[in-house]
C-alpha cells in the first residue's frame, strides 16, 4: 500500500490503511469501554488515566504509538482490536472514507510526511 489511499475494495477506508493518527493522538475512553466492565476494548492494552477513564497503552508517550497498531505509518498498517476498538477511534476521521481530510486527520498525517487525503 502506498500512502495515497485506494479509492475502491476493501481497503478504500484510509483510516484503515494509513495509522497516522493511531501514532499522532492521546486516545482515552471511558472505563466502560473495557472489557472487564462490560465493554470490548482489551483490558491489557489499556492504562488508567482515572476512576472513570482509561487510555490507549502508548498514546501518552512523547511520540505516542497506539499499543494496537501493526505496521509501518503511512505504508501498510492494521488495528489489532479494530473490532473492538475504543469510541474516540470510531469517531475519528469520519470523512476519511469518502477521501476527504479533517484538520486533525491533516495534522497526522503531516507530521508523518503524508501529504492530506485528496492532494495525493
Amino acid at each position: 500500500m502506498s500512502s495515497s489511499h485506494p479509492t475502491s475494495g476493501p481497503d478504500a477506508n484510509a483510516c484503515t490503511a494509513c495509522g497516522a493518527c493511531c501514532a499522532s493522538f492521546r486516545v482515552d475512553f471511558a472505563r466502560e469501554e473495557l472489557l472487564s466492565e462490560g465493554g470490548h476494548v482489551p483490558d491489557g492494552l489499556t492504562v488508567e488515566v482515572n476512576d472513570s477513564t482509561c487510555r490507549m497503552r502508548g498514546t501518552d508517550h512523547a511520540q505516542p504509538r497506539c499499543a494496537a497498531l501493526y505496521g509501518k505509518v503511512g505504508e501498510k498498517v492494521r488495528c489489532g482490536i479494530h473490532e473492538w476498538r475504543p469510541s474516540p477511534c470510531r469517531e475519528f476521521g469520519m470523512l476519511a472514507p469518502l477521501g476527504l481530510p479533517d484538520d486533525a486527520c491533516t495534522r497526522a498525517r503531516l507530521r508523518h510526511g503524508m501529504p492530506p487525503l485528496g492532494t495525493a
